[in-house]
């Protein structure tokens, strides 16, 4: 009997195919690739075993386990779990970072800008919710000491066992960044497990740079998801966050 390949995402940067218990990922930048390989070998966390790499492929073991939730819809996984992910986060950002860099805040800010103007001028949310969230957005940019960080923590992300964390995925964003990103991809959408999260991060936090993040992050990536075939509306989803800030 033959496995059948499973796209699991595809777009003209990166595509992965999945086959059996492997996944294939092909990645038009070769550097970014490797430096996804040597941030999963650093990482103090449970990751996917890689099972060969050549330059743009880089095949990995599938993880065991389940996803700690999606986006758009509750998490069945226990609260135990979700503060076993803040313990996971805490260890990564407590490792000396990579030299490369990861996300960068500048950047974001320009990003900003051009995201607000598009989503107004497109018709996709009202200029009165997408002026509030850019006012909540600016608590993201502010002074922080470099980590570790994945950089695109999504909760699909993170495989979990039972209440332990057994696998972390796609570590392509990976690199020297905010750590408070990284906490708030984690729960984006998730807001009433943000405190499971941080009781196992163990260290303050200042909530209103996290939904900063959130803001900042559901008004950068709305054109890339309209664009990519992906609905933010969808109930629970990227459009439902922002509506929260109002």
């Amino acid at each position: 009997m033959t496995d059948e390949v499973e796209v699991v995402v595809a777009h003209a940067e990166r595509t992965t195919v999945r086959v059996g218990d492997v996944f294939v990922k092909i990645d038009g930048d070769a550097d970014r690739l490797a430096r996804e390989a040597r941030s999963m070998a650093a990482a103090p966390v449970p990751t996917a075993d890689v099972l060969w790499q050549q330059e743009h492929v880089l095949a990995l073991a599938a993880l065991p386990g389940a996803a700690l939730g999606r986006l758009g819809a509750p998490s069945t996984a226990s609260a135990a779990a979700w503060t076993a992910a803040g313990a996971m986060v805490r260890r990564l950002h407590g490792t000396p970072p990579p030299p490369w860099p990861g996300r960068v805040p500048d950047r974001h800010r320009a990003e900003l800008a051009e995201a607000c103007a598009w989503i107004v001028a497109n018709g996709v949310l009202t200029e009165r919710i997408v002026d509030r969230n850019r006012q909540v957005a600016e608590a993201a940019f502010r002074p922080f000491a470099p980590a570790f960080t994945h950089g695109d923590l999504q909760l699909d992300h993170v495989f979990v066992a039972g209440d332990e964390v057994v696998g972390v995925l796609d570590w392509s964003e990976a690199g020297r960044g905010d750590p408070v990103f990284d906490l708030a991809v984690l729960t984006l959408g998730h807001e009433e497990r943000l405190d499971e999260v941080l009781a196992g991060y163990g260290a303050e936090v200042d909530v209103a740079v996290i939904r900063g993040w959130w803001s900042l992050r559901c008004l950068t990536s709305m054109r890339w998801l309209i664009e990519h075939g992906f609905d933010p509306a969808t109930p629970g989803g990227e459009v439902d966050v922002l509506l929260a800030r109002m």
